[in-house]
């Protein structure tokens, strides 16, 4: 199998020895890179539209919940003026809130106009369609099964919109349980981040149990999600081990690390940060796999890369699956108060991973 070798930019500025580089290992060391990896369209978008709103209405702003689920990317936020809560009724009257990519429930927009704040809805468009989804079959009287994760931002995001419609699926072994109201009028939607695989098993689960169960308009993984673990299937069968740059609770960070598991990898890891990676999990490792979660700005895998090389693994060859191409324009409260209809990219996107 032979994958391009590619360019890491501009030449390293020697550094001290990394404690990684006496890793012992037999042959030639290798990375394998996927691509895609790192920030998505929507990441992109909710990321700047913090930034552009500290830059035009000055510090502070407020962000319900963490803007993306990367702790990186919200210390520097932070650093910047923007401060993170957990509910509506913790910022002050009239000032600007930002809601979060991943969306909000129909009762926290309410709160929010209650108190007078300005709000920026970051919401990811693709969830924002889920959203859409739910209220339409809703509507229609159908019963929702949505896939998803208890407790995760976006399911909750998506169940308040239609909560007495909605019942959460959160693994193939729930759909063995869950029961419905009338089989013949059902349909499941899914959290935009999951497992391809096992979310297509739940739903062969529910179709085997509800034969009239309806799928979404289109799919609802979102096509980063898709793209970052068919390209880590590909990068796992000839990886000894494989690390993931990404936050603990980045549910398509985590997906990364059980997929790389499931296809092929001996062993997988997920990280913050590259002084995170033990030199025991590089022990025999001739060729380590790299790939980030979608809420990952590539400076944190170069800077993985860059310990990676000090230790030997100088070699990084990228494996490509698809081109990303898609972008997203900002919030319509910033096009309208900054001006303009520039897409988040224009504005100065961090794209990661080739998606360009």
């Amino acid at each position: 199998m032979s994958y391009a070798t590619i360019g890491l930019g501009m030449p390293r500025i020697p550094r001290a020895r990394n404690r990684l580089a006496d890793t012992p290992v037999a042959g030639t060391k290798r990375v394998l890179l996927a691509a895609p990896r790192g920030y998505c369209a929507g990441v992109d978008r909710a990321v700047i539209a913090v930034e552009k709103a500290l830059e035009h209405y000055g510090a502070p702003v407020y962000v319900r919940k963490q803007i993306v689920h990367n702790i990186h990317v919200v210390t520097e936020l932070e650093k910047k003026g923007a401060i993170f809560v957990d509910e509506v009724d913790q910022v002050p009257p009239g000032a600007h809130i930002v809601f979060s990519a991943h969306g909000v429930s129909p009762a926290v927009v309410q709160g929010a106009a209650d108190r007078g704040l300005h709000a920026i809805d970051a919401t990811c468009p693709l969830v924002t369609k889920v959203h859409r989804e739910a209220v339409r079959f809703a509507r229609d009287d159908y019963e929702i099964l949505l896939v998803g994760h208890a407790g995760h931002e976006e399911v909750e995001g998506t169940a308040g919109e239609a909560p007495e419609h909605i019942t959460l699926v959160g693994s193939p072994e729930e759909a063995d349980t869950v029961q419905v109201k009338d089989p013949s009028k059902v349909v499941w939607l899914s959290q935009t981040t999951l497992s391809v695989d096992e979310t297509m098993e739940t739903v062969r689960r529910l179709r085997d149990r509800f034969p009239s169960l309806q799928d979404p308009p289109s799919d609802d993984i979102c096509y980063a999600t898709q793209n970052r673990q068919v390209a880590i299937k590909k990068v796992a069968r000839d990886s000894d081990v494989v690390i993931v740059v990404g936050s603990a609770n980045s549910s398509n960070s985590v997906r990364l690390v059980e997929v790389a598991l499931q296809h092929g990898a001996k062993a997988a890891y997920r990280v913050d940060y590259a002084s995170e990676v033990q030199q025991a999990w590089l022990e025999g490792a001739a060729t380590v796999g790299v790939t980030s979660g979608a809420s990952v700005p590539e400076e944190l895998v170069q800077e993985l890369l860059d310990d990676l090389a000090d230790a030997g693994y100088g070699d990084v060859q990228q494996v490509k699956t698809a081109e990303e191409d898609l972008i997203f324009s900002l919030p319509k409260e910033l096009r309208r108060d900054v001006g303009g209809k520039q897409d988040a990219r224009a504005l100065g996107g961090r794209r990661g991973g080739d998606a360009s």
